[in-house]
């Protein structure tokens, strides 16, 4: 709270240029107060694919987000993403209330980076190769924790300066992880999806999927956090047949059969004494 405190009295006195603040408490009304007292020139919603229900990676708190565009019904509003389908750009401007379209936009097509998608048997061996070849700083996208430490220490025995992260490690381990990778400790990380949001280090030369990520957003997404300094770099994806047969296991796990949903739907028909179809 002294923290906050201190921030906020920086920003009243103009101390404070830019003021970072995570959606889920950008519409607390101690904060909503403090924002109705300062002057802001201009207001950048970052990763906006996230206020859209068609987004891949819908945020319910970005929704409140408009509540601070009434404040501030003069100052300029811009939302970036780098995944968007037309249809999650045409829903941001609506949900952000824009009185007018208004959409600046490049292609998913970048000259500098070359998409490459091999069948592997033998990913590991074909990994230490990739490594090998490609100089410079890489990212290494696995779908468990777990293998991310794994291949991490594999990388390491090999002499290559390699570390991993996921969320499963504290806020401090986290931070320390990624300002070693950010400042060239560390050359590659391997890392779960957990590793991405705010990364822009400019001079990723390669980003390597190990295992097909969940939707084509999330795989530009991640494979677009290389060559963003428009030099030439590599975005890999690793694939073997028994991928797509995980890829849908996953799936089918993350929602319930329809005779869990039957049975959910009686019991709480005869909890509530409800009968079959009733409201």
């Amino acid at each position: 709270k002294t923290e906050i405190a201190r921030v906020k009295q920086d920003t009243v006195e103009g101390k404070t240029k830019l003021l970072y603040v995570a959606p889920e408490s950008l519409t607390k009304k101690e904060n909503l107060d403090f924002l109705s007292k300062i002057t802001i020139s201009f207001f950048a919603i970052d990763e906006a694919h996230c206020i859209s229900q068609w987004g891949y990676d819908f945020r319910p708190s970005y929704l409140e987000i408009i509540n601070v565009r009434e404040l501030m019904p003069k100052t300029p509003v811009m939302g970036l993403t780098a995944t968007a389908t037309s249809e999650v750009v045409k829903d941001i401007q609506e949900r952000l209330e824009f009185k007018r379209k208004n959409v600046f936009r490049k292609s998913f097509s970048r000259e500098n980076l070359a998409y490459v998608i091999l069948h592997e048997s033998g990913k590991l061996t074909k990994l230490n190769e990739i490594v090998s070849n490609v100089l410079g700083s890489g990212i290494i996208y696995v779908r468990s924790r777990r293998k991310a430490k794994d291949i991490a220490i594999q990388l390491k025995n090999r002499g290559v300066t390699a570390d991993f992260y996921h969320a499963g490690l504290s806020t401090e381990i986290r931070s320390k992880k990624q300002e070693d990778w950010i400042n060239d400790k560390i050359r590659i990380m391997v890392c779960t999806n957990a590793f991405g949001m705010g990364i822009d280090k400019p001079d990723v030369r390669l980003v390597v999927h190990l295992e097909i990520p969940d939707s084509l957003e999330a795989y530009f997404q991640e494979a677009g956090r290389a060559g963003r300094d428009g030099k030439k770099s590599y975005a890999v994806l690793l694939y073997h047949q028994s991928d797509k047969a995980n890829l849908i296991y996953q799936y089918e796990q993350s929602y319930p059969s329809m005779e869990e949903i039957r049975k959910t739907y009686r019991a709480l028909g005869n909890y509530y004494q409800l009968a079959i179809g009733g409201s």
